[in-house]
């Protein structure tokens, strides 16, 4: 969404939890578990403060010429309105041409959604509402690639449910739901219902038993945590019930990075995350693991990491043996004996 946050954009850019009304509201980005999140708000606010406000859908790609004027003009109560327009990134020319016609003299009284995904399409109107005709402003929907913000999203829907969840809880929970976060999202809110507002580990685990990330990083934690025995035990099981070998290599490898990041930083922990990239609680755990390593034998097994994913991508004939190696290789911290 970097083109959103360009120079010509002339109008406020929100978070998606600070949605609001305005006369346009342009819902940009791929995120759109977050878009819908934010029309909702949008709908909310404006229902709240008027009980018989009028919603009218419009779907920009079959949309006709005209068909926004005649939503928008006055009723004979004169209602408030809102009107949801979707798929603006593969709109029609008619709904093209009346947007903009539209985005510089909005009606009174109602707010225009625009929902937009990304993509070029559509973008002469994008960026004739960035640049600040009809008082519009933008609430930008990323995709969320980054643990981090996963991580903080997860923390955000335990607090807005009442509920609150263990560092480790919410970690295994990101872990388990690596797709979609409107799938994890939907797991916190069936976790909540179950459990109730006090979340551990061992609840996640009862939750998503099974699933193959879950797994993945209860080998990485018995591994990083010297625990050669049952690390190994985990991932004979993990490997038996079919888990490919690619997701358990990525879990230990990004605990291994995660050592390599703090090894001989000082500072708080808050202060380290930022500039790490990493959250509070990751930076500690990782921290108290990586005492009992030595730096020359946390480098070699980050070489040793790089080699392995090499053989689990066709490098290797054993594949589940280069990986067993290697779980081996950092349950031992580095050290061949």
């Amino acid at each position: 969404m970097a083109a959103a946050r360009g120079s010509k954009t002339k109008i406020p850019q929100l978070d998606w939890t600070q949605a609001q009304p305005a006369p346009v509201v342009l819902v940009s980005g791929p995120e759109d578990f977050l878009a819908d999140r934010a029309i909702q708000s949008v709908r909310a606010a404006l229902l709240e403060a008027s009980p018989e406000l009028e919603i009218h859908d419009v779907d920009a790609a079959s949309y006709t010429a005209g068909e926004l004027f005649t939503i928008a003009s006055p009723s004979l109560f004169a209602e408030p309105r809102l009107i949801r327009v979707t798929a603006v990134e593969k709109c029609s020319d008619a709904f093209l041409e009346d947007a903009k016609r539209y985005a510089t003299e909005p009606a009174e009284d109602t707010t225009l959604v625009l929902r937009h995904a990304g993509g070029n399409r559509g973008k002469a109107l994008l960026d004739l509402v960035r640049s600040g005709a009809g008082g519009a402003i933008e609430v930008v929907c990323p995709e969320m690639k980054k643990d981090q913000d996963r991580l903080a999203f997860l923390q955000a829907e335990f607090r807005r449910l009442g509920a609150q969840a263990t560092p480790g809880a919410v970690r295994m929970l990101a872990a388990a739901y690596s797709g979609g976060i409107g799938e994890v999202a939907g797991a916190v809110n069936q976790l909540v219902s179950d459990v109730g507002n006090r979340i551990t580990e061992d609840e996640v685990t009862r939750a998503t038993e099974g699933r193959v990330e879950t797994n993945a990083f209860r080998v990485a934690d018995a591994a990083t945590a010297g625990r050669a025995a049952e690390a190994l035990v985990l991932l004979r099981q993990a490997l038996s019930t079919g888990t490919d070998p690619i997701p358990l290599l990525a879990a230990i490898n990004m605990k291994v990075r995660g050592m390599a990041r703090v090894y001989g930083a000082t500072g708080p922990s808050g202060k380290l995350a930022g500039e790490l990239g990493m959250a509070p609680w990751q930076v500690d755990r990782a921290r108290k693991e990586v005492t009992a390593w030595r730096e020359e034998d946390l480098a070699r097994c980050i070489d040793l990491g790089a080699e392995t994913e090499w053989l689990l991508k066709g490098g290797s004939r054993a594949p589940e043996y280069a990986l067993e190696k290697y779980l081996l290789f950092v349950a031992r911290r580095g050290r061949s004996r």
